[in-house]
């Protein structure tokens, strides 16, 4: 199973409405697309809005796509910038705040995915954001455990070859904050345990020219978020080309792959829900066939 949204089909409404001034969202992955792990969204706020505060039952994570909104979380009120990211802890307070202005866009993904309304409560709101400390997003101090800010560098694997300076304006080298590169692709994990996340990931997918990943599934759902360049994908056999601001799910057991067959490079934000496994993660189609092929030969060899 899978599910697939063009950008045009993607228009925020005003959500939290009696709790929120200026906020929209659309559900970009939830049970209407045949989720049972993920509630996906594209958020909006204009300058002067805000979502009270709250808390919830579940974990949040958001990535800024535009503009500088304001997070408070736990009584601080952080200033995003594009690229920033981070988690919401469960049953952490936060509230969201518009730019000075203009507006801001984030994606937000939450695991276990929300309940209906119709459901027992998990979101309980406390009140307008009242008195908190303004404190700027810096990734190098260890109390920003939650926090993260993905600068174009955090991707790029030329760059990443040299040293660090012990003064950069970065975190600490390490196997945590690592690019992984394979077949053309780059990953860079935005949200994971390293921000105290537990139910789900969310990261950074570039493919080269020529990139390319194979028919394969995993035992949990991910979804695709367009931000650059176009990249035909495959699910359940049928095959699309996906753009800038489009969607695309695949849920548990759905084989899929991605090609890059256009002149640039294709990024997207990816999320997995829930947390991949040790082992497993991955099963490739073309290994089984593989194995398929071996068996059927070797039993041809023996009679």
């Amino acid at each position: 199973m899978h599910h697939i949204l063009r950008k045009a089909e993607i228009r925020p409404a005003p959500a939290y409405v009696a709790r929120s001034r200026s906020f929209a969202r659309f559900p970009l992955v939830d049970r209407r697309a045949g989720s049972v792990h993920m509630g996906l969204g594209l958020c909006t706020i204009e300058a002067g809005g805000h979502v009270d505060t709250h808390v919830q039952s579940f974990e949040e994570s958001f990535y800024v796509l535009e503009g500088t909104p304001t997070l408070i979380l736990d009584g601080r009120g952080y200033p995003l910038l594009p690229g920033a990211c981070g988690l919401v802890p469960v049953g952490v307070p936060h509230a969201w705040l518009g730019p000075s202005k203009g507006s801001a866009k984030w994606v937000d993904m939450a695991a276990p995915q929300p309940r209906e309304d119709d459901g027992a409560d998990d979101t309980f709101f406390l009140g307008s954001p009242g008195n908190y400390e303004i404190e700027d997003l810096d990734i190098r101090d260890p109390r920003s455990r939650n926090l993260f800010r993905m600068a174009e560098a955090d991707i790029d694997l030329d760059k990443l070859k040299v040293g660090a300076r012990v003064d950069a304006p970065t975190v600490s080298a390490s196997m945590s904050t690592a690019l992984m590169a394979y077949s053309g692709i780059a990953v860079k994990m935005l949200v994971d345990q390293r921000l105290d996340a537990q139910l789900h990931t969310m990261f950074m997918v570039e493919y080269q020219k020529g990139g390319i990943a194979h028919l394969h599934d995993h035992p949990l759902e991910e979804s695709y978020y367009i931000l650059e360049g176009e990249v035909d994908a495959v699910a359940d056999e049928k095959r699309y080309t996906l753009h800038e601001g489009d969607l695309l799910w695949t849920a548990v057991g759905c084989v899929h792959a991605f090609y890059n067959t256009s002149a640039g490079t294709v990024r997207w934000l990816e999320t997995q829900s829930p947390q991949p496994p040790a082992r497993h993660a991955y099963r490739f189609s073309r290994d089984w066939e593989y194995l398929k092929e071996k068996l059927a030969a070797a039993s041809s060899t023996a009679r």
